[in-house]
């Protein structure tokens, strides 16, 4: 049956680059490893791209093979396949593979400390517990070295034997034989699971794991100023480590929840407060809720529907330093919807006193409406 051509068996073209031919080899032996990919096929893929790649890698076999064909390497010893030395301008493939596998064929880092795992917990807390600050008591499930063998996974007392399948190391080299020559790969040690020592007695606490599941109390500074979405990271809370590697974090996911008068915008607290129409328009001193209790604005005569005052100094912390917001209270005028009689009457007499006339400042707003709507 006739060879595939080479330049399919890669996905590039004929006048591909040195380095295109060389990401596309990449690629094609990073899904087809058969350390990687377990699919019937694989390996028998991985060698022909093997093949393509020792022709078009190499800069003379390439010239070779883009002049004859497939024939240039028909013959062992003549530039054949049976005199290829090297491996398309690689002396050694660790050097391409060596960023895919960690230095190996499948390699990993096996018997080596690791660290644990990070934790995510989500907290909801009030508006004012943002606003100021707060402390809380939190509990989580979390994997701890065990208490009883101390994470080496023996009943202790009993023998740990280094593994004689790889001599402690965790690994085990294997050798394959290819027409290229022989791949070494190295894979996880099957017998002791990459810890580098076997035991008989496993402990009677963990059962051999070397690990605790334990609800875990932990308090919780919520500083002052923190903002819904935003998140605390405390530092070695997390899963326990492995083989002697540090814990994780706990993250704190904080959501707080939305106030029934006030919102939030920056460092400042927004509320708003009605007036009536009498206080609008004559002036008023009325109480104004804070978030430390209720303050005292003056009201000035002729206030608009809309207008806005600032109370300094009443709003949120800034949760990366000093200083803080302040209050923004927006009034809102109401209209009343039920009138009495002499309430109808007082205001005709209101509206022929001039009480009814558009504002002066108000009707250049109102000809500009005019004007857009011609």
């Amino acid at each position: 049956m006739a060879k595939e051509d080479y330049y399919d068996v890669l996905g590039v073209p004929r006048g591909a680059s040195a380095d295109d031919v060389k990401k596309a080899y990449r690629k094609l032996a990073r899904e087809l490893h058969p350390d990687v990919n377990q699919a019937p096929d694989a390996e028998e893929k991985f060698k022909t791209i093997n093949e393509a790649y020792s022709v078009l890698g190499d800069p003379e076999r390439r010239q070779k093979y883009d002049q004859f064909g497939h024939s240039a390497f028909d013959n062992a010893g003549q530039g054949g396949f049976g005199d290829f030395g090297g491996f398309g301008g690689f002396d050694d493939l660790g050097d391409i593979f060596s960023e895919f596998f960690g230095g190996g064929f499948g390699a990993r880092q096996a018997n080596r400390p690791q660290r644990g795992a990070d934790l995510r917990y989500d907290m909801t807390i009030e508006f004012e517990e943002a606003a100021f600050g707060t402390e809380k008591e939190i509990s989580i499930p979390r994997t701890e070295i065990c208490n009883h063998c101390h994470g080496n996974q023996a009943e202790p007392g009993t023998p740990i034997k280094t593994c004689p399948e790889c001599n402690g190391s965790g690994q085990v080299r294997y050798v394959q034989q290819t027409p290229l020559g022989q791949f070494a790969s190295t894979r996880t040690c099957s017998r002791c699971r990459g810890e580098g020592k076997t035991f008989e007695t496993p402990c009677s606490v963990c059962h051999g794991s070397g690990t605790q599941r334990k609800m875990n109390n932990i308090t919780v500074n919520i500083p002052a100023g923190i903002d819904d979405g935003q998140s605390l990271r405390l530092g070695g809370r997390g899963e326990s480590g492995q083989r002697g590697g540090p814990p994780g974090d706990l993250l704190i996911l904080v959501r707080v929840k939305p106030h029934e008068y006030f919102r939030r915008e920056g460092r400042n607290v927004v509320c708003e407060v009605p007036l009536s129409f009498v206080q609008a328009s004559l002036g008023d001193e009325i109480q104004v809720p804070t978030l430390e209790g209720g303050v005292n604005l003056r009201i000035p005569e002729g206030t608009q529907s809309g207008k806005t005052f600032r109370l300094r100094n009443k709003g949120i912390k800034d949760v990366r330093g000093p200083g803080r917001g302040d209050q923004l209270v927006k009034v809102k005028v109401i209209t009343p919807q039920k009138l009495t009689t002499r309430q109808k009457d007082l205001l005709r007499e209101f509206a022929k006193e001039g009480g009814g006339e558009v504002p002066e400042e108000s009707k250049g707003f109102f000809e500009r409406m005019k004007d857009a709507l011609r």
